[in-house]
């Protein structure tokens, strides 16, 4: 029990750091850096590791250029991975090669391309992709238990056996399901739904609406763990900002639930361990 909580507090000092860089970067000469690039339904996320692979830097923007996983606004996604990499490359002062970018579980042959070449066309060599669950446990380093990447447009699930994954699956329910709820029940465009969510003030009131998304969420979960032994579940992404989700999803699972204190940088952070120095 011991080694589960040190677990915890690293990753949450891992994750608190990277929030710090994000406002004031370490501008320390590395001999190499990694950024992971996280193209994300609702947020897209650049994150800079040094040779040591600590966080050095990062930034982020709010976006719609993703959606269900899939890129669908290709120059949009271009043109801001090209101005998150230009403001870390300033702040640093150093020129940004290599990159690792990710995905939802099961869509890389039909999305796989799209990512790179939003890479290579914002003037990185891609050198790793892989599925955002399996990134995110980078991160979190669960040994057995499951790792859930809650995102904007879909639930990644990856399961974990003595470190290794042995299962992935993807199904298209997130935060965008929470937007388009509260859009209907408070009559409001889903934009300015998407900004109301992202309101922790918020998150009190807006809960009994989006109870039945979550639960649903949580049956997604239940489906594809229940012929696994599971110890622990850690969910990650932006739309696990929303308080008290992790505790509604363990209720209804009968199964301990983890949320890192920013869920939403877990995925972009796992994604830059894994990135090399060579492309593929």
């Amino acid at each position: 029990m011991v080694e589960k909580k040190d677990q915890k507090k690293d990753y949450n000092r891992e994750i608190s750091k990277f929030e710090k860089v994000i406002e004031i970067p370490i501008l320390e000469k590395s001999s190499k850096y990694y950024t992971g690039v996280d193209l994300g339904t609702a947020c897209i996320v650049l994150a800079v590791l040094n040779e040591k692979k600590e966080p050095i830097a990062g930034a982020y923007r709010y976006a719609s250029v993703v959606k269900d996983g899939m890129v669908v606004d290709y120059m949009g996604a271009v043109k801001i991975v090209k101005e998150l990499k230009k403001e870390i490359e300033e702040k640093l002062g150093v020129t940004l090669i290599y990159a690792a970018g990710a995905l939802p579980p099961g869509t890389n042959k039909l999305d796989g391309g799209a990512i790179k070449n939003v890479l290579q066309s914002a003037g990185f060599e891609l050198t790793n992709l892989l599925d955002e669950p399996t990134a995110a446990n980078e991160v979190l380093k669960i040994k057995n238990g499951a790792v859930v990447d809650i995102g904007g447009g879909t639930t990644g699930i990856a399961i974990l056996k003595d470190g290794e994954v042995i299962y992935v699956a993807d199904e298209p329910t997130g935060g965008t399901h929470f937007s388009l709820v509260l859009s209907g029940a408070y009559k409001i465009t889903f934009e300015e739904a998407e900004i109301f969510k992202r309101n922790e003030e918020n998150h009190e009131e807006i809960m009994s609406s989006l109870i039945p998304v979550i639960e649903k969420i949580a049956f997604i979960i239940q489906t594809h763990i229940k012929d696994y032994e599971i110890e622990e579940i850690v969910i990650v992404g932006g739309t696990c900002c929303l308080k008290n989700i992790e505790k509604i999803i363990e209720s209804r699972l009968g199964i301990k639930v983890k949320k890192p204190n920013n869920p939403m940088f877990v995925t972009p952070l796992g994604i830059a361990k894994s990135c090399k120095q060579k492309p593929i």
